[in-house]
């Protein structure tokens, strides 16, 4: 009979093994005062019941997890009856999720069909494309369809600069073309709910790869060959320890209306510039009146300058004093320009600033 190893140690391999393949195993026997053999037996073991796969010598070898549900399925519009995101996600998806708490299926009922929903409502396309990957330690989540695009139809029907904008507008949230059916919401919740989120559609990606620093990442142009459609990626962790309400509560008053949003200053920047004037300000201010609190987040940004610094902190602070401006990850820099054009006015409040950027 084979003995019994300390699920502990198991949980340790298996949650750290996409991050470090090559060394997970020695990280492990450190960590638990394991022998060589002592770690090779719960390899071999993991090997054995399926979890992970392993290529290469005993001192290169390198692990991965294995995929225990990879599934993908094609969805034409027009078919009869009617496919819909709750039959599709309670008929074909629902079903695949092997040992994943509550907490976790209910969040990846909520962005999926919040996802796939915005295909058959918005994306004018004939069909779509779902898939539905697990591991031990994740589920990976897509949904694409081949219609106009995500960030194209915010522009045309918002009548938008250009696709950029769009996506500047869609991470503020509230922000949709159909008012009666939808707020607006779902993909910024979404977003928050899961480890990595992104968004590839055009020539744009936008993902969020952390969800605990609102860390964003966007690629453009020269980097991103155009995709038809839009294409989206939700990926958690089948750990995760927070719910769907938690995510709400950061965001919603105590009258339970969306009222807090968090803005990426860097989406107002395009490749090359500067943020500087108060045309860049007044394209990043757009619909702040709908909030109130928003918190703008200068990570990634090192110098901001007078006019646009003028334009959000002392002229629309002035025009709305109702709405709270929170300065998050700024750096020494933009907190003396903030200071700056405030200073003329001392009966403005000033701005809670948050954590610096590094």
């Amino acid at each position: 009979m084979a003995r019994k190893q300390d699920p502990t140690i198991r949980e340790f391999i298996l949650h750290n093994i996409e991050a470090f393949p090559d060394s997970v195993a020695s990280m492990a026997a450190k960590k638990f005062g394991l022998s060589r053999t002592g770690i090779g037996r719960y390899m071999s073991r993991l090997i054995e019941d399926g979890l992970i796969t392993a290529e290469g010598k005993t001192r290169s070898r390198r692990y991965t997890l294995k995929p225990l549900v990879d599934f993908l399925l094609s969805l034409e519009r027009g078919v009869m009856p009617p496919w819909t995101e709750d039959s599709v996600w309670r008929e074909h998806v629902l079903p695949l999720i092997k040992n994943a708490p509550q907490n976790v299926i209910d969040i990846c009922q909520y962005g999926f069909t919040e996802m796939l929903n915005n295909v058959i409502d918005h994306s004018e396309s004939p069909d779509a494309a779902i898939s539905y990957t697990q591991t031990y330690a994740k589920i990976i989540l897509h949904v694409g369809d081949n219609g106009i695009g995500i960030f194209n139809k915010i522009q045309r029907d918002f009548r938008l600069a250009d696709p950029r904008t769009a996506l500047l507008e869609l991470s503020k949230g509230k922000i949709t073309s159909d008012k009666k059916r939808h707020a607006g919401e779902g993909i910024y919740f979404t977003s928050r709910m899961f480890n990595k989120f992104s968004i590839l559609s055009g020539h744009l990606y936008y993902a969020r790869l952390r969800r605990d620093d609102d860390d964003w990442r966007i690629e453009s142009q020269d980097k991103v060959a155009e995709t038809k459609g839009t294409f989206v990626t939700m990926e958690i962790n089948t750990n995760a320890n927070w719910t769907m309400r938690d995510i709400f509560d950061q965001y919603q008053g105590e009258d339970i209306y969306f009222r807090k949003t968090h803005v990426p200053i860097f989406l107002g920047k395009y490749p090359g510039e500067q943020l500087v004037s108060r045309s860049q300000a007044k394209r990043i201010l757009a619909r702040f009146t709908d909030f109130s609190e928003v918190m703008l987040d200068f990570s990634g940004v090192s110098e901001i300058g007078q006019p646009f610094a003028d334009e959000i902190f002392r002229v629309f602070k002035t025009d709305h004093p109702d709405v709270k401006l929170v300065a998050l990850g700024t750096n020494k820099n933009i907190d003396k320009m903030i200071q700056y054009v405030r200073s003329d006015d001392s009966t403005l409040p000033l701005p809670f600033s948050g954590p610096k950027a590094s």
